[in-house]
């Protein structure tokens, strides 16, 4: 038996963009269906954060998500378990009010909604779906993974020491040891693929933000009697960022088509003629794109106690962790960065793309 794993689908992502939702529905009618009807599945696993938002939902993602992704599994006959992710639940020390309940409900002879740690059977392999964590269900939660009898752990866990963002470790979470007695452990959650002993982060399979461009993104197939795990790409990009050096590439001769419909960001760390840089600017600026940022020195706001040797090249989360760690101080420099990046997180879902 072969069965499609997703998660951190996040629908109504960027304040429900059309953006996004465009990207979300190539991804699901160019890359996802296809690759499922060709492979004769017909059956799907969700590891959590359907939805993006855990107060409300956009009537328009709603709508789009409806009839892309939820009629569509009417239509050719696939159901899918899925799980809550905290992005799933309204409040936090508690799983029962959750917007998979409350709007997929019409959608229940395909979609099967997992509330509590669960042992299912896909071909030979058991495997435990576990939602996430909160005050309510942690003793229940940890006493299954104690005693649960299946081979395979999937859930929406947040792991200590894996990789929230590509090169940012969480500081705190759960020991992922303790599950080591299962064979392998899914999870969604981060938003960057990751691996170690054995769990697997499988990390999103669309772009969101500037943390997710030239990170390849997957969605996954999973061979229940091989256990083989097969990762298919999805090609479709928002971000680009161009590393501008013009003592080493030729900028009349970029090819600047393959920008369109994207974000883009032009990141300067060496700009000799400034008539081809300016010509450079131009051509992007002409083409399709969403948004252009130029990302150039910033030597003259840097404190002295500040290491800038190559702060000047790079995205802001990098600047902030910079600050953080210049700054004297007791705390946790981990759990700020970490508690930093939340922050830019939550600011970049309330913009107006």
């Amino acid at each position: 038996m072969k069965v499609a794993i997703i998660n951190d689908t996040h629908c109504g992502i960027r304040n429900s963009s059309d953006i996004f939702l465009d990207n979300a529905e190539k991804f699901y009618n160019d890359v996802f269906f296809p690759t499922l009807l060709e492979r004769g599945i017909s059956h799907i696993i969700h590891l959590g954060d359907y939805f993006d938002h855990r107060k409300f939902i956009n009537f328009r993602a709603l709508n789009r998500n409806r009839h892309v992704f939820l009629e569509r599994l009417r239509k050719e006959r696939i159901t899918m378990d899925i799980i809550c992710g905290n992005h799933d639940t309204y409040y936090k020390n508690t799983n029962d009010l959750n917007s998979l309940k409350e709007l997929l409900g019409h959608y229940m002879n395909e979609v099967h909604i997992i509330h509590e740690p669960t042992v299912m059977e896909y071909g030979s392999l058991k495997m435990g779906m576990v939602p996430w964590i909160c005050d309510e269900n942690h003793d229940k939660t940890m006493e299954f993974l104690k005693t649960g009898k299946c081979d395979w752990i999937g859930g929406h866990f947040e792991f200590a020491g894996f990789s929230v963002l590509r090169g940012v470790l969480a500081p705190h979470g759960l020991d992922h040891t303790q599950l080591s007695r299962f064979e392998k452990v899914l999870s969604g959650h981060y938003h960057t693929k990751s691996q170690k002993d054995n769990v697997t982060y499988l990390g999103t399979q669309m772009e969101f933000s500037w943390n997710d461009a030239h990170d390849p993104k997957h969605f996954h197939i999973l061979d229940t009697e091989t256990r083989e795990l097969e990762a298919i790409q999805n090609n479709n990009t928002l971000f680009q960022k161009i590393v501008y050096n013009d003592d080493e590439i030729d900028y009349n001769k970029y090819n600047v088509t393959d920008l369109d419909g994207k974000f883009v960001k032009v990141v300067v760390v060496n700009k000799k003629d400034l008539f081809t840089f300016d010509r450079f600017i131009d051509r992007i600026q002409n083409r399709k794109i969403h948004d252009l940022k130029i990302a150039e020195n910033f030597d003259e706001f840097l404190g002295s106690s500040v290491e800038d040797e190559s702060v000047s090249i790079e995205e802001t989360t990098e600047l902030l962790d910079t600050y953080i760690e210049a700054v004297e101080t007791d705390l946790d420099k981990g759990r700020l960065k970490l508690s930093m990046r939340n922050l830019m997180t939550e600011a970049q879902a309330i913009e107006t793309v």
